[in-house]
Parts: C-alpha cells; structure tokens; sequence
C-alpha cells in the first residue's frame, strides 16, 4: 500500500513539475531580452529610453494579452543562457533564424526578412563584397553576421582579419575612425543607421549579400503556449494593420512577413 501511494504521490509530484515548467515565473509579467544597442529594433534613445520596431510591437502585444511588459538588457553572446536560466521569458531583437537557435530554442512564425552586408565608408573604393579581400572587417559577437562570414568559406580566407565586438554601434564607429575596413551586419540596422542624423552620407552598402534571413522571437522549448499566444497576437495585428502602422514608423513601409 506504502509503494502504491509513494508512485501516486512521485507521479503527482512529477505532473506538477512540468506543468510548472510549461508557465512563466510571473504570469503578469512578460521580460524581454534585448541587445539594446540595436536600433532600429530596440535600443536607447537620447532620453535613455529603450525603443524600437520590436518594442514597440511587443508593447501592443502585451496590452492585448494583459502582459505587463519589462525590458531587460543582455549580453548577446549569453542570450541562450539568460533565457533557459529564466532571467527572461524571450529573446526579441532581430533574433535572426538558423538551424542552431531552432535547435536549443521554441522560435516564433518570422515576422521580417533580413540580409546580412557589408557597410563601408561612402569615401572607399569598394563596391562589391569581392572588394574586401585582403582587408580587415568587423562584426558584432554571437551574431549571424559571424555565421554568415563562417560559412562563407572563400570569402573568409580572403580577409586579412575578423574583428569582433560586442555590437554594432561599436563596429560602426571602428568603421568610422578607420579601425576596420567593412562592417558586415544586418541590412535591416545598416539602412537605418546610415539614415540617421549625421550619418548622411557617410556610409554606403556594398553589392552582393552573404546570407538572406528571416527574423522571429526565440523563447524556451517548452513554452510552447505562450509562444502560441505571442503568433496568434501578431496575426491578429497584421489582419486589423497595426503592425503595418508600426513598420511605417519605423521603416517608411510595410516591410513585415506576418500573413
């Protein structure tokens, strides 16, 4: 009888465990991890103020399902073990999508496409990617701008040097002051960084891309209904427009995948 109700009880024990695991620590709070030196996805402002495409899409997201929304900043190069450690509940920054992070990660519907480039000075001789044999090119750590240039094998061994940072504000001012050669990084954050005030012709992207992506919200394997939550939120924003309405803000057009 004693083994009977000691299998009842570990059986019992384990059911909650999991259900448990499949839950947020706080059911109130949704805690965002961000790069937050990654405009114009999320970043900080003049005011100190962390904002951007993503944040501005994640604050409707969580005023729809009751979220109480937290911005946390991370390292990048450590966002896996700030999510499975549960300091965050995702990671949702221009979180671009590659077999690795669907392996270790439950990763949403993508939501924007992206390609990975080479930046250079608008004063330089470059014009294609080929161009940079032989030079030195900078990229943010634990990006797939890394990846992109890994598995671009030819293109690695033409360059004199790989040098990397801890983000792509970082890389542009080594650009900038003559550090690097090339900056290879996301399309998406190039086109608006160059846009900015003062930087107005300064830079200019190269022809020729070295990989093509798509960007989605990376959470734990196993919270698969909160993930399901955040995709039917986002489907629902891009049916009723809201999401276009943020694109527009942010990037002049609709440049969203959501269908």
């Amino acid at each position: 009888m004693k083994k009977i109700l000691a299998i009842i009880l570990l059986g019992t024990m384990m059911i909650s465990m999991l259900t448990a695991c499949n839950k947020k620590k706080d059911e109130n709070t949704f805690v965002l991890g961000l790069d937050d030196s990654f405009p114009p996805m999320g970043f900080v402002d003049e005011n100190q103020k962390i904002v951007g495409f993503d944040i501005d899409v994640a604050t409707e997201v969580c005023k729809r399902l009751g979220y109480e929304l937290k911005l946390q900043p991370i390292s990048w190069e450590a966002k896996e073990q700030e999510l499975n450690t549960k300091n965050i509940d995702c990671i949702w920054n221009g979180l671009s999508v590659n077999p690795e992070r669907k392996e270790a990660m439950l990763l949403s519907n993508s939501y924007m496409k992206n390609n990975q480039v080479a930046v250079v000075l608008a004063t330089s001789e470059y014009t294609r990617i080929e161009d940079l044999a032989g030079k030195t090119v900078v990229a943010q750590n634990g990006s797939t701008a890394c990846d992109a240039i890994d598995a671009n094998a030819s293109f690695k061994n033409s360059l004199k040097e790989v040098v990397l940072v801890s983000d792509n504000v970082k890389a542009m001012l080594d650009l900038e002051i003559g550090g690097s050669d090339a900056v290879i990084m996301d399309e998406v954050v190039a086109r608006y960084y160059m846009e900015k005030d003062g930087n107005k012709g300064k830079f200019k992207v190269l022809d020729g891309v070295l990989a093509e992506e798509e960007y989605a919200i990376a959470f734990r394997k196993e919270d698969t209904e909160l993930c399901k939550k955040v995709n039917d939120t986002l489907k629902a924003m891009a049916e009723d427009g809201k999401l276009a309405e943020i694109s527009k803000k942010w990037f002049g057009k609709d440049i969203t995948t959501i269908k």
